[in-house]
Protein backbone atom coordinates (compact mmCIF):
# COMPACT_ATOMS: atom_id res chain seq x y z
CA UNK A 1 0.00 0.00 0.00
CA UNK A 2 0.88 3.47 -0.56
CA UNK A 3 1.33 6.48 1.48
CA UNK A 4 -1.49 8.88 -0.03
CA UNK A 5 -1.78 12.54 0.07
CA UNK A 6 -4.27 12.38 2.88
CA UNK A 7 -1.97 10.98 5.25
CA UNK A 8 1.24 13.22 4.59
CA UNK A 9 -0.97 16.12 5.45
CA UNK A 10 -2.18 15.14 8.62
CA UNK A 11 1.23 14.23 9.37
CA UNK A 12 2.17 17.45 8.76
CA UNK A 13 -0.54 19.49 10.91
CA UNK A 14 0.73 16.81 13.72
CA UNK A 15 3.90 17.91 13.50
CA UNK A 16 3.10 21.87 13.58
CA UNK A 17 0.76 21.13 16.92
CA UNK A 18 3.53 19.61 18.26
CA UNK A 19 6.53 21.84 17.88
CA UNK A 20 4.19 25.03 17.87
CA UNK A 21 1.59 23.84 20.97
CA UNK A 22 3.18 21.18 22.84
CA UNK A 23 6.78 21.44 23.16
CA UNK A 24 6.19 24.26 25.86
CA UNK A 25 4.37 21.97 27.92
CA UNK A 26 7.39 20.22 28.78
CA UNK A 27 8.42 23.26 31.46
CA UNK A 28 4.71 22.65 32.94
CA UNK A 29 5.06 21.19 37.04
CA UNK A 30 2.07 19.35 36.27
CA UNK A 31 3.44 15.90 37.26
CA UNK A 32 3.20 12.95 40.14
CA UNK A 33 5.76 11.54 42.03
CA UNK A 34 7.42 9.32 39.18
CA UNK A 35 7.58 12.72 37.18
CA UNK A 36 4.74 11.24 34.52
CA UNK A 37 2.41 14.10 33.41
CA UNK A 38 -1.07 14.15 35.43
CA UNK A 39 -4.29 13.55 33.75
CA UNK A 40 -5.34 17.11 34.08
CA UNK A 41 -2.43 18.28 31.92
CA UNK A 42 -2.94 15.80 29.24
CA UNK A 43 -6.49 16.47 29.07
CA UNK A 44 -5.86 20.32 28.81
CA UNK A 45 -3.37 19.63 25.64
CA UNK A 46 -5.84 16.94 24.36
CA UNK A 47 -8.28 19.94 23.86
CA UNK A 48 -5.76 21.65 22.16
CA UNK A 49 -5.35 18.65 20.06
CA UNK A 50 -9.16 18.30 19.19
CA UNK A 51 -9.70 22.09 18.90
CA UNK A 52 -6.73 21.66 15.79
CA UNK A 53 -8.26 18.51 14.30
CA UNK A 54 -4.84 16.73 15.57
CA UNK A 55 -6.70 14.64 18.16
CA UNK A 56 -6.24 10.66 17.20
CA UNK A 57 -4.84 11.62 14.05
CA UNK A 58 -4.30 7.80 12.86
CA UNK A 59 -8.11 7.61 12.49
CA UNK A 60 -10.44 9.26 10.49
CA UNK A 61 -13.38 10.64 11.35
CA UNK A 62 -15.39 7.93 9.76
CA UNK A 63 -13.88 5.26 12.08
CA UNK A 64 -11.40 3.78 9.42
CA UNK A 65 -8.18 3.33 9.78
CA UNK A 66 -4.77 4.70 7.98
CA UNK A 67 -3.07 2.10 7.02
CA UNK A 68 0.35 1.09 8.60
CA UNK A 69 2.47 2.89 6.23
CA UNK A 70 0.23 6.07 6.50
CA UNK A 71 0.31 5.75 10.24
CA UNK A 72 3.74 5.38 10.85
CA UNK A 73 4.35 8.86 9.04
CA UNK A 74 1.72 10.47 11.64
CA UNK A 75 2.92 8.73 14.62
CA UNK A 76 6.92 9.72 14.43
CA UNK A 77 5.62 13.58 14.61
CA UNK A 78 3.47 13.12 17.62
CA UNK A 79 6.37 11.11 19.40
CA UNK A 80 8.68 14.39 18.64
CA UNK A 81 8.47 14.75 22.56
CA UNK A 82 6.67 11.98 25.31
CA UNK A 83 4.07 15.28 25.97
CA UNK A 84 2.99 14.65 21.61
CA UNK A 85 2.08 11.12 21.73
CA UNK A 86 -0.08 12.33 24.96
CA UNK A 87 -1.97 15.19 23.25
CA UNK A 88 -2.59 13.75 19.76
CA UNK A 89 -3.90 10.17 21.70
CA UNK A 90 -1.46 8.00 19.98
CA UNK A 91 0.58 6.79 23.23
CA UNK A 92 0.27 3.38 24.28
CA UNK A 93 -1.42 1.52 24.89
CA UNK A 94 -4.50 3.39 24.08
CA UNK A 95 -2.88 2.88 20.40
CA UNK A 96 -2.89 -0.72 20.44
CA UNK A 97 -6.08 -1.20 22.14
CA UNK A 98 -7.90 1.07 19.98
CA UNK A 99 -6.74 -1.19 17.40
CA UNK A 100 -7.81 -4.35 18.93
CA UNK A 101 -11.46 -3.18 19.98
CA UNK A 102 -11.55 -1.86 16.01
CA UNK A 103 -10.76 -5.57 14.57
CA UNK A 104 -12.57 -7.62 16.95
CA UNK A 105 -15.47 -5.76 18.65
CA UNK A 106 -19.27 -6.11 18.34
CA UNK A 107 -20.53 -2.93 17.19
CA UNK A 108 -21.95 -2.77 20.80
CA UNK A 109 -18.58 -2.60 22.65
CA UNK A 110 -17.19 -0.39 20.26
CA UNK A 111 -20.36 2.16 21.13
CA UNK A 112 -19.50 1.85 24.62
CA UNK A 113 -15.83 0.93 24.94
CA UNK A 114 -13.34 1.94 21.45
CA UNK A 115 -15.64 5.44 21.50
CA UNK A 116 -14.52 7.65 24.67
CA UNK A 117 -11.00 6.26 23.90
CA UNK A 118 -10.87 7.58 20.22
CA UNK A 119 -12.82 10.94 21.53
CA UNK A 120 -9.70 11.28 23.78
CA UNK A 121 -11.95 11.38 26.84
CA UNK A 122 -10.70 8.00 28.17
CA UNK A 123 -7.54 5.81 28.87
CA UNK A 124 -7.06 1.95 28.95
CA UNK A 125 -5.28 -0.47 30.46
CA UNK A 126 -4.54 -3.71 29.19
CA UNK A 127 -4.20 -6.37 31.66
CA UNK A 128 -2.03 -9.27 30.48
CA UNK A 129 1.66 -9.35 31.94
CA UNK A 130 1.47 -11.73 35.15
CA UNK A 131 4.50 -11.96 37.77
CA UNK A 132 7.71 -13.84 37.24
CA UNK A 133 7.92 -15.49 40.97
CA UNK A 134 4.34 -16.91 39.82
CA UNK A 135 5.24 -18.32 36.58
CA UNK A 136 3.02 -15.78 34.65
CA UNK A 137 2.34 -14.96 31.59
CA UNK A 138 5.16 -12.23 29.92
CA UNK A 139 6.52 -12.25 26.58
CA UNK A 140 4.69 -15.65 26.11
CA UNK A 141 0.77 -15.17 26.96
CA UNK A 142 -0.01 -19.32 26.39
CA UNK A 143 1.67 -18.94 30.20
CA UNK A 144 -0.97 -17.14 31.16
CA UNK A 145 -2.86 -18.09 34.94
CA UNK A 146 -4.99 -15.99 35.65
CA UNK A 147 -7.89 -17.86 35.42
CA UNK A 148 -11.79 -17.18 33.90
CA UNK A 149 -14.68 -19.26 34.20
CA UNK A 150 -18.18 -19.02 33.31
CA UNK A 151 -21.00 -18.58 35.97
CA UNK A 152 -24.54 -18.32 33.96
CA UNK A 153 -24.39 -15.43 32.34
CA UNK A 154 -21.01 -14.16 33.86
CA UNK A 155 -17.63 -14.64 33.92
CA UNK A 156 -15.55 -14.92 37.01
CA UNK A 157 -11.66 -14.09 36.85
CA UNK A 158 -9.34 -13.79 39.73
CA UNK A 159 -6.09 -13.99 39.16
CA UNK A 160 -2.31 -11.58 39.42
CA UNK A 161 -1.03 -8.80 36.90
CA UNK A 162 1.82 -6.83 37.15
CA UNK A 163 3.48 -3.97 34.97
CA UNK A 164 -0.20 -3.15 33.68
CA UNK A 165 0.63 0.29 32.06
CA UNK A 166 -1.95 3.18 32.58
CA UNK A 167 -3.97 0.97 35.49
CA UNK A 168 -4.40 4.12 37.40
CA UNK A 169 -6.99 6.49 36.02
CA UNK A 170 -7.73 4.42 33.69
CA UNK A 171 -11.61 4.19 32.40
CA UNK A 172 -11.22 1.25 29.92
CA UNK A 173 -9.97 -2.13 30.60
CA UNK A 174 -8.96 -5.38 28.64
CA UNK A 175 -8.75 -8.29 31.08
CA UNK A 176 -6.62 -11.56 29.48
CA UNK A 177 -7.30 -14.59 31.02
CA UNK A 178 -7.25 -18.42 30.30
CA UNK A 179 -10.68 -20.31 30.40
CA UNK A 180 -11.66 -23.14 32.68
CA UNK A 181 -14.75 -23.29 31.05
CA UNK A 182 -14.96 -26.95 29.08
CA UNK A 183 -15.96 -25.47 25.64
CA UNK A 184 -12.72 -23.50 25.64
CA UNK A 185 -10.54 -25.12 28.29
CA UNK A 186 -6.58 -23.82 27.97
CA UNK A 187 -7.69 -21.14 25.69
CA UNK A 188 -7.81 -17.19 26.45
CA UNK A 189 -10.70 -14.93 26.81
CA UNK A 190 -10.29 -11.02 26.77
CA UNK A 191 -12.85 -9.27 28.71
CA UNK A 192 -13.69 -5.24 28.23
CA UNK A 193 -14.45 -3.75 31.64
CA UNK A 194 -15.61 -0.24 33.11
CA UNK A 195 -13.02 0.84 35.29
CA UNK A 196 -12.45 1.65 37.83
CA UNK A 197 -13.85 -1.72 39.76
CA UNK A 198 -13.54 -2.63 43.30
CA UNK A 199 -13.15 -5.96 41.90
CA UNK A 200 -9.63 -5.06 40.62
CA UNK A 201 -7.39 -3.47 43.13
CA UNK A 202 -3.63 -1.98 42.60
CA UNK A 203 -1.78 -3.63 44.85
CA UNK A 204 1.38 -1.74 44.21
CA UNK A 205 2.95 1.23 42.24
CA UNK A 206 6.90 -0.11 41.12
CA UNK A 207 9.18 2.90 40.96
CA UNK A 208 10.69 3.18 36.97
CA UNK A 209 13.06 5.02 35.07
CA UNK A 210 9.66 5.84 32.84
CA UNK A 211 8.20 9.49 33.36
CA UNK A 212 6.27 9.71 30.03
CA UNK A 213 3.43 7.86 30.81
CA UNK A 214 0.32 8.49 33.22
CA UNK A 215 -1.19 5.87 35.62
CA UNK A 216 1.96 3.98 36.57
CA UNK A 217 2.79 0.57 35.86
CA UNK A 218 1.14 -1.01 38.45
CA UNK A 219 0.76 -4.52 40.09
CA UNK A 220 -2.93 -5.70 40.43
CA UNK A 221 -5.11 -8.45 42.42
CA UNK A 222 -8.47 -9.43 40.72
CA UNK A 223 -10.43 -11.07 42.83
CA UNK A 224 -13.67 -12.81 41.84
CA UNK A 225 -14.06 -10.34 39.02
CA UNK A 226 -17.69 -10.73 37.73
CA UNK A 227 -18.15 -9.83 33.75
CA UNK A 228 -21.16 -10.14 31.60
CA UNK A 229 -20.78 -12.22 28.99
CA UNK A 230 -21.41 -9.84 26.36
CA UNK A 231 -18.86 -8.01 27.27
CA UNK A 232 -16.30 -10.91 26.08
CA UNK A 233 -13.77 -9.50 23.17
CA UNK A 234 -14.48 -11.76 20.21
CA UNK A 235 -14.47 -15.44 21.29
CA UNK A 236 -13.97 -17.57 23.92
CA UNK A 237 -10.64 -19.27 24.10
CA UNK A 238 -9.61 -17.08 21.23
CA UNK A 239 -7.84 -14.80 23.23
CA UNK A 240 -4.16 -15.69 22.07
CA UNK A 241 -5.33 -14.91 18.39
CA UNK A 242 -6.10 -11.78 19.55
CA UNK A 243 -3.28 -10.73 21.61
CA UNK A 244 -1.04 -11.93 17.96
CA UNK A 245 -3.68 -9.19 15.91
CA UNK A 246 -2.57 -6.68 18.78
CA UNK A 247 0.43 -7.38 19.51
CA UNK A 248 2.95 -7.21 16.30
CA UNK A 249 1.31 -3.64 15.43
CA UNK A 250 1.09 -2.48 18.73
CA UNK A 251 5.01 -2.91 19.02
CA UNK A 252 6.28 -1.37 15.72
CA UNK A 253 3.83 1.77 16.84
CA UNK A 254 6.17 1.98 19.92
CA UNK A 255 8.95 2.34 17.15
CA UNK A 256 6.95 4.73 15.25
CA UNK A 257 6.83 7.02 18.22
CA UNK A 258 9.65 6.83 19.79
CA UNK A 259 11.82 7.39 16.39
CA UNK A 260 10.03 10.89 16.33
CA UNK A 261 12.21 10.96 20.00
CA UNK A 262 15.28 10.22 18.48
CA UNK A 263 15.12 12.60 15.29
CA UNK A 264 14.25 15.05 18.47
CA UNK A 265 17.51 14.22 20.33
CA UNK A 266 19.23 14.54 17.51
CA UNK A 267 17.93 17.81 16.66
CA UNK A 268 18.52 19.22 20.16
CA UNK A 269 22.19 17.62 19.55
CA UNK A 270 22.90 19.27 16.64
CA UNK A 271 22.02 22.97 17.62
CA UNK A 272 23.77 22.42 20.42
CA UNK A 273 27.09 21.61 19.08
CA UNK A 274 26.26 24.78 16.93
CA UNK A 275 26.36 27.18 19.40
CA UNK A 276 28.74 25.12 22.07
CA UNK A 277 32.51 26.70 22.20
CA UNK A 278 35.26 24.67 23.01
CA UNK A 279 38.76 25.49 22.58
CA UNK A 280 38.02 28.03 20.42
CA UNK A 281 35.44 26.75 18.29
CA UNK A 282 32.03 25.33 17.90
CA UNK A 283 31.57 21.38 19.07
CA UNK A 284 30.46 20.77 15.67
CA UNK A 285 33.64 22.02 14.41
CA UNK A 286 35.60 19.32 16.51
CA UNK A 287 35.85 16.61 13.94
CA UNK A 288 34.47 13.40 15.98
CA UNK A 289 31.79 15.20 17.15
CA UNK A 290 30.61 15.83 14.15
CA UNK A 291 31.53 11.99 12.85
CA UNK A 292 28.76 11.07 15.86
CA UNK A 293 26.21 13.37 14.34
CA UNK A 294 26.18 11.89 11.00
CA UNK A 295 26.54 8.27 12.28
CA UNK A 296 23.07 9.34 14.32
CA UNK A 297 21.42 10.02 10.90
CA UNK A 298 22.98 7.08 9.47
CA UNK A 299 20.97 5.05 12.10
CA UNK A 300 17.73 7.17 12.07
CA UNK A 301 17.35 6.53 8.42
CA UNK A 302 17.45 3.12 8.87
CA UNK A 303 15.28 2.87 11.40
CA UNK A 304 12.43 4.97 9.30
CA UNK A 305 13.68 2.54 6.55
CA UNK A 306 12.92 -0.76 8.58
CA UNK A 307 9.89 1.03 10.32
CA UNK A 308 8.40 1.29 6.75
CA UNK A 309 9.08 -1.96 5.67
CA UNK A 310 7.75 -3.81 8.60
CA UNK A 311 4.42 -1.11 8.04
CA UNK A 312 4.21 -2.74 4.61
CA UNK A 313 4.32 -6.40 5.74
CA UNK A 314 1.51 -5.39 7.89
CA UNK A 315 -0.34 -3.72 5.34
CA UNK A 316 -0.19 -7.12 3.06
CA UNK A 317 -2.70 -8.93 6.19
CA UNK A 318 0.34 -10.64 7.68
CA UNK A 319 0.75 -10.69 11.39
CA UNK A 320 4.40 -9.59 10.99
CA UNK A 321 5.71 -11.87 13.60
CA UNK A 322 9.30 -12.03 12.06
CA UNK A 323 9.30 -8.43 10.76
CA UNK A 324 7.81 -6.60 14.02
CA UNK A 325 9.98 -7.81 16.26
CA UNK A 326 13.09 -7.17 13.52
CA UNK A 327 11.93 -3.95 13.62
CA UNK A 328 11.95 -2.98 17.22
CA UNK A 329 15.25 -4.60 17.80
Amino acid sequence: MTIGTEALEMAARVEAFVRETIFPYEHDPRRDHHGAPTDELVMEMRELARAAGVLTPHIRPDGSHFNQRETAVILIKSGLTPLGMLACNTQAPDEGNMYLIGKVGSSDLKERFLTPLVEGRARSAFFMTEPAELNGAGADPSMMITTCRKDGNHWVVNGKKCFITGAEGAKVGIVMAKSEDPDSAGGACMFLVDLPDPAIRITGVPNTIDSSMPGSHAEITIDNLRIPADQMLGQAGEGFKYAQIRLSPARLSHCMRWLGGCIRAQEIATDYTNRRMSFGKALIDHEGVGFMLAENMIDLKQCELMIDWCAGVLDTGSLGTVESPMGSW
